[in-house]
């Protein structure tokens, strides 16, 4: 899991001819794996393996996992959090993937849960805007 995860955030922070991806403009580079920290600036990101399963078909060994990147947004306004998805997908939507000792099969786009949450920041309790979009993809050894 470990080449995934570093696959995953290899991508997210690459340049092209020195200009980061939408999406890491958009959280200003704020992506973290599991949990974000303490008192994180908003709006950033979360992504997680949710489930991992071994399948061993003719002797290979293909894993099938789910990933879910969580988008978090304080903003009243659902815009923010709206083009975040949007440079979420134009990133990750079938997208190829260098992982190490592995070869993607697929990397697509599930099920996407829009969410409200209530925060306690420095300022008192705010709104949060949350979309959980997951992914389902296979790679094999």
């Amino acid at each position: 899991m470990k080449n995934l995860d570093t696959a995953i955030y290899s991508k997210f922070t690459a340049t092209i001819e020195g200009s980061h991806n939408s999406l890491y403009n958009s959280i200003g580079g704020r992506m973290y794996k599991n949990k974000a920290p303490e008192g994180a600036d908003f709006p950033y990101c979360v992504y997680m393996d949710v489930s991992n399963t071994p399948i061993y078909p003719g002797g290979k060994t293909i894993e099938q996992t789910l990933i879910q990147f969580s988008l978090f947004s304080i903003l009243s306004s659902s815009s923010e959090i709206e083009d975040m998805l949007i440079y979420l997908w134009a990133l990750y939507d079938d997208c190829s993937l260098t992982i190490t000792a592995n070869d993607l099969i697929y990397f697509i786009r599930g099920n996407l849960t829009p969410m409200r949450d209530e925060v306690t920041t420095a300022s008192g309790t705010s709104g949060v805007w949350h979309y959980a979009q997951e992914y389902d993809l296979e790679m094999v050894k």
